[in-house]
């Protein structure tokens, strides 16, 4: 077995979370678990009980019900988790009324706000009471296209306090993108900002909101929330608008939580939409809170002690993660920007003064910190960070050493995957458990994760198709507009009968942990071996000069070839003898069969809004098919670039 990059004192495991979640469940139900295995395995074969015990040791406030929890536990889709329950979300996250620090926020342009928890709920109230005075009651839509700021945060609850539903994009989607998300779901009421700030600029969404307006209902009304000093915007031409200090009730001063069943509806999320109309998924109030409050106090510790910071947009589930923290009551840290404006720097700086001591973000972050030479442990002494979280595509080898060198020695470094489809992770960090170079470090609590073989077969330390074989509270209740389920059945459940397929190519290691390869529909067949892309980035990467590289499988010669994009540093060519160091450098660390046909320099990778690349979307342009939602890329423009290259036709 590899040496560990860290592992936890005795110490740290005996006081971890986890680790008294294990000694209780010991204790009553008359087990004896004496590792993270034996405590997944336990979970896994006892969910109702795992998942009761969650509820009642995370102070779950709310009604379970009578017994059974977990109604047709055989069946995927089709389970019914805490049938006779009764919770709501919103009181859940604001059962912490007091003085200590709810929402820490900032800008790039520096300007900080805070909120403790008591004004939080004070706040959550005065929206409740504008939502309800505007009709909004139990199972409405109500939207955000709002910056990542408090006053977003406080706009979800209220909806939520109110037994209603919350989806969310954030503004630097276009028209379209918001259009093909909130034109299918239907909002009464969205809340939206007049600007926001990236890289420096002030972006203006005015010519964006009129245009929202003109394609939705008339009905539809529209809050403005101010933000940037700017003054109060006038959009005449849009029937039903109103300036948050109008809409509020600043009267009111409690709210009044509506009890929902467990699997309510609370949040509508959206795939990328990269190949098509994004489909709307529907996430229960229950399944979210449980799923969240597992993995907050249990696989990543966090007690009201902690600062929890996640860098993300709240067009990304990330963010509905993030705000979940409440729940525990730590202090939850937003940001809004850029991560390189004003400095790269910036986020580190802010983790220092705000004393985080959660630190989350993207593998495609701390790669670009890495080849920007940046050392945050030279500048900073982030004196209470203890872990650092990744996600949004695999973390390669290389990161890990960077993190461990260049950030911090003494942390938990946790990669983790799940993504949108269940608001949640299958594989992320554990506290009492050792941190090993590439390797997400564990199978998540509750979640039945295997690998499958082509033919269905559970196989370890081999490729596969990650899949979830028993039902999990946080699957998606519903597709949005989908009342026969064929969607949400084609979605995940066509591949293999009764079984999750969640379209990673993943592999499960000698430690427990995992290794995701990448997206299962980008897999590369060269000669008919199955190959990762993330087997190929990861050697791609560390080579000089290159900044980042997509690759994609191209039918040639009754086979497929594999081609790689590459995007080089300024001033950098990519020429013959380049060439071959990469191909030189994926062929000795991986095999023959990885080894691209053609390597292309291009300006740029195209990617979603919240930073993936799109492989599938390239190779629609090679294969001269229509890529028909532009609008849900971040840099549209760039996809132009993959049309009728030359070099592909030889």
């Amino acid at each position: 077995m590899t040496q560990p990059l860290w592992s936890p004192s005795q110490a740290q495991i005996e006081t971890s979370q986890l680790y008294q979640f294990m000694q209780q469940i010991n204790k009553s139900c008359s087990v004896k678990l004496n590792s993270y295995s034996d405590l997944h395995r336990w979970s896994i074969e006892n969910p109702e009980s795992f998942w009761l015990n969650i509820w009642e040791q995370c102070n779950v406030i709310g009604s379970t019900g009578n017994a059974p929890y977990l109604l047709s536990a055989d069946l995927m889709p089709g389970a019914k988790w805490f049938p006779k329950a009764q919770l709501n979300f919103a009181e859940n996250l604001l059962k912490f009324r007091d003085q200590n620090t709810a929402i820490i926020n900032y800008n790039e342009a520096g300007k900080r706000s805070e909120i403790s928890y008591q004004e939080l709920y004070n706040q959550v109230a005065q929206y409740a009471a504008g939502l309800k005075n505007s009709g909004i009651t139990k199972g409405d839509v109500v939207a955000g296209f709002m910056p990542n700021i408090t006053e977003t945060v406080i706009a979800m609850l209220a909806t939520a306090s109110l037994g209603a539903i919350w989806t969310s994009c954030s503004p630097d989607f276009g028209v379209q993108g918001v259009i093909d998300r909130f034109g299918q779901v239907k909002p009464k009421v969205i809340f939206t900002t007049q600007s926001y700030l990236y890289n420096g600029k002030r972006i203006d969404c005015s010519d964006k909101i009129s245009g929202i307006a003109s394609r939705l209902s008339e009905n539809t009304a529209f809050v403005f929330v101010p933000y940037l000093d700017e003054p109060a915007p006038e959009f005449s031409q849009i029937n039903n608008t109103s300036i948050l200090s109008d809409f509020i009730d600043n009267s009111a001063c409690e709210v009044i939580f509506t009890p929902v069943e467990f699997a309510a509806p609370l949040y509508i999320m959206y795939s990328s939409g990269t190949t098509g109309t994004p489909k709307c998924i529907v996430h229960s109030v229950g399944g979210t809170l449980l799923q969240h409050l597992k993995e907050h106090q249990l696989h990543t510790d966090i007690s009201r002690d902690d600062n929890l910071f996640y860098f993300t947009t709240c067009g990304w589930m990330m963010w509905n993660w993030l705000v979940s923290g409440l729940a525990s009551g730590c202090a939850i840290t937003l940001y809004d920007g850029s991560p390189f404006a004003p400095s790269p720097s910036v986020l580190w700086d802010m983790a220092d003064k705000e004393k985080v001591s959660v630190f989350g973000t993207s593998a495609k972050y701390i790669a670009a910190l890495e080849k920007a030479d940046i050392s945050p442990k030279e500048e900073f002494k982030l004196s209470k960070l203890r872990a650092i979280l990744s996600t949004g595509s695999p973390l390669a080898h290389e990161s890990f050493d960077y993190i461990y060198r260049e950030i911090k020695t003494d942390l938990l470094l946790a990669s983790i995957s799940g993504g949108t489809d269940i608001i949640s992770c299958f594989a992320l960090g554990c506290p009492i458990l050792p941190v090993h170079k590439g390797e997400l470090q564990c199978l998540g609590l509750g979640m039945d994760v295997a690998i499958f073989d082509d033919s269905g077969v559970e196989v370890t330390q081999k490729k596969g198709e990650l899949v979830c074989k028993s039902p999990f509270p946080s699957m998606p209740i519903y597709f949005w507009d989908d009342a026969d389920g064929a969607k949400y059945q084609n979605a995940y459940f066509n591949q293999f009968k009764n079984r999750w397929a969640h379209g990673d190519y993943g592999e499960i290691t000698e430690h427990g942990g995992m290794v995701i390869h990448g997206r299962s529909d980008a897999v590369l067949n060269p000669g008919g071996v199955r190959i990762g892309t993330a087997e190929i980035y990861r050697q791609v990467e560390r080579v000089d000069g290159v900044i980042e590289s997509l690759c994609i499988g191209q039918p040639w010669d009754n086979d497929t070839r594999v081609i790689l994009f590459v995007v080089m540093s300024e001033g950098t060519q990519l020429d013959d003898p380049l060439r071959n160091t990469i191909k030189q450098t994926i062929r000795q660390h991986t095999t023959p069969r990885h080894v691209p046909a053609k390597i292309i320099q291009v300006p740029e990778i195209p990617r979603t809004i919240s930073g993936k690349i799109v492989e599938l979307a390239v190779r629609k342009v090679i294969l001269g098919e229509t890529v028909t939602n532009k609008d849900a890329l971040a840099n549209p423009d760039a996809l132009d670039y993959f049309a009728n290259l030359p070099e592909l036709a030889s």
